[in-house]
Protein backbone atom coordinates (compact mmCIF):
# COMPACT_ATOMS: atom_id res chain seq x y z
CA UNK A 1 0.00 0.00 0.00
CA UNK A 2 1.68 3.51 -0.87
CA UNK A 3 1.59 6.13 1.69
CA UNK A 4 -1.10 8.97 1.40
CA UNK A 5 0.36 11.51 -0.52
CA UNK A 6 -0.10 14.96 -1.59
CA UNK A 7 -3.45 14.26 -4.02
CA UNK A 8 -2.70 17.75 -5.67
CA UNK A 9 0.93 16.65 -7.10
CA UNK A 10 -0.03 16.63 -10.96
CA UNK A 11 -0.38 12.63 -11.90
CA UNK A 12 2.93 12.40 -14.46
CA UNK A 13 5.23 14.30 -11.31
CA UNK A 14 3.71 11.82 -8.81
CA UNK A 15 4.81 8.69 -10.80
CA UNK A 16 7.99 9.97 -11.07
CA UNK A 17 8.50 10.36 -7.53
CA UNK A 18 6.94 7.23 -6.38
CA UNK A 19 9.80 6.09 -9.36
CA UNK A 20 12.10 7.99 -7.07
CA UNK A 21 10.76 6.37 -4.05
CA UNK A 22 11.00 2.87 -4.71
CA UNK A 23 14.77 3.71 -6.26
CA UNK A 24 15.87 5.37 -3.32
CA UNK A 25 14.53 2.55 -0.93
CA UNK A 26 15.92 -0.09 -2.77
CA UNK A 27 19.15 0.70 -2.08
CA UNK A 28 18.59 2.36 0.36
CA UNK A 29 19.31 6.11 0.60
CA UNK A 30 17.99 7.78 3.77
CA UNK A 31 18.53 11.58 1.79
CA UNK A 32 17.07 10.49 -1.10
CA UNK A 33 14.26 8.41 0.93
CA UNK A 34 13.10 11.66 2.85
CA UNK A 35 13.38 14.01 -0.15
CA UNK A 36 10.99 11.98 -2.56
CA UNK A 37 8.55 11.81 0.90
CA UNK A 38 8.52 15.55 1.27
CA UNK A 39 8.13 16.51 -2.46
CA UNK A 40 5.10 13.88 -1.91
CA UNK A 41 4.16 15.61 0.82
CA UNK A 42 3.82 11.95 2.73
CA UNK A 43 2.76 13.37 6.38
CA UNK A 44 3.31 16.96 5.64
CA UNK A 45 1.08 19.82 5.58
CA UNK A 46 -0.71 21.21 2.85
CA UNK A 47 0.97 23.89 0.95
CA UNK A 48 -1.73 26.46 1.55
CA UNK A 49 -1.41 25.77 5.42
CA UNK A 50 2.50 25.20 5.28
CA UNK A 51 4.79 27.64 6.77
CA UNK A 52 7.41 29.55 4.47
CA UNK A 53 10.39 27.24 5.78
CA UNK A 54 8.32 24.01 5.18
CA UNK A 55 7.72 25.37 1.79
CA UNK A 56 11.02 26.22 0.80
CA UNK A 57 12.17 22.60 2.27
CA UNK A 58 9.13 20.67 -0.09
CA UNK A 59 10.19 22.63 -2.89
CA UNK A 60 14.32 22.06 -2.52
CA UNK A 61 13.12 18.25 -1.77
CA UNK A 62 11.28 18.28 -4.95
CA UNK A 63 14.06 19.32 -7.13
CA UNK A 64 16.72 17.34 -5.12
CA UNK A 65 14.36 14.10 -5.73
CA UNK A 66 13.22 15.01 -9.45
CA UNK A 67 16.80 15.73 -10.41
CA UNK A 68 18.12 12.08 -8.84
CA UNK A 69 15.27 10.03 -10.78
CA UNK A 70 16.21 11.72 -14.11
CA UNK A 71 19.12 10.71 -16.20
CA UNK A 72 22.78 12.65 -14.43
CA UNK A 73 22.40 15.22 -17.58
CA UNK A 74 18.91 15.74 -17.44
CA UNK A 75 17.38 18.98 -16.08
CA UNK A 76 14.29 20.41 -14.46
CA UNK A 77 12.24 23.53 -14.15
CA UNK A 78 12.08 24.92 -11.64
CA UNK A 79 7.98 25.06 -12.25
CA UNK A 80 8.21 20.80 -12.01
CA UNK A 81 8.83 21.53 -8.23
CA UNK A 82 6.54 24.29 -8.20
CA UNK A 83 3.75 21.80 -9.57
CA UNK A 84 4.80 18.87 -7.08
CA UNK A 85 4.64 21.11 -3.98
CA UNK A 86 1.67 23.59 -4.66
CA UNK A 87 -0.51 22.00 -6.91
CA UNK A 88 -2.77 24.30 -8.76
CA UNK A 89 -1.28 27.18 -7.06
CA UNK A 90 2.03 26.19 -8.80
CA UNK A 91 2.24 29.86 -10.50
CA UNK A 92 2.00 31.48 -7.00
CA UNK A 93 4.54 29.04 -5.88
CA UNK A 94 7.26 30.11 -8.83
CA UNK A 95 9.01 33.23 -7.46
CA UNK A 96 10.10 30.83 -4.26
CA UNK A 97 11.42 28.02 -6.27
CA UNK A 98 13.42 30.25 -7.76
CA UNK A 99 14.89 31.63 -4.47
CA UNK A 100 15.36 27.87 -3.33
CA UNK A 101 17.04 27.25 -6.72
CA UNK A 102 18.95 30.26 -6.12
CA UNK A 103 19.67 29.10 -2.66
CA UNK A 104 20.83 25.27 -4.26
CA UNK A 105 22.90 26.90 -6.50
CA UNK A 106 24.88 29.18 -4.08
CA UNK A 107 25.62 25.72 -2.01
CA UNK A 108 26.41 24.04 -5.59
CA UNK A 109 23.56 21.38 -5.33
CA UNK A 110 22.52 22.82 -8.58
CA UNK A 111 23.57 24.44 -11.44
CA UNK A 112 21.35 26.98 -13.45
CA UNK A 113 20.55 26.84 -16.98
CA UNK A 114 19.79 28.94 -19.82
CA UNK A 115 19.85 28.05 -23.48
CA UNK A 116 22.52 25.09 -22.58
CA UNK A 117 24.84 27.54 -20.46
CA UNK A 118 25.21 28.11 -17.01
CA UNK A 119 24.02 31.30 -15.93
CA UNK A 120 23.74 33.27 -12.27
CA UNK A 121 19.74 32.77 -10.82
CA UNK A 122 19.84 36.38 -9.74
CA UNK A 123 20.71 37.96 -13.07
CA UNK A 124 18.76 35.18 -15.25
CA UNK A 125 15.55 36.59 -17.03
CA UNK A 126 13.17 33.81 -18.80
CA UNK A 127 13.18 30.62 -18.76
CA UNK A 128 15.45 27.93 -16.74
CA UNK A 129 16.35 24.96 -16.08
CA UNK A 130 18.16 23.31 -13.23
CA UNK A 131 20.89 20.42 -13.30
CA UNK A 132 23.24 18.56 -10.39
CA UNK A 133 25.56 20.88 -9.30
CA UNK A 134 29.25 20.08 -8.81
CA UNK A 135 28.16 19.38 -4.70
CA UNK A 136 25.71 17.04 -6.01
Amino acid sequence: MQPQTDPDVPEPLRRELRGELAAARALPDADRIHDAEVALGTGGTPWPDATPAARQARLAAAMRALLHHRRPQSTICPSDAARVAAGPSWRDAMDTARAVAADLSRRGIITVRQHGADVDITTATGPIRLARGPAW
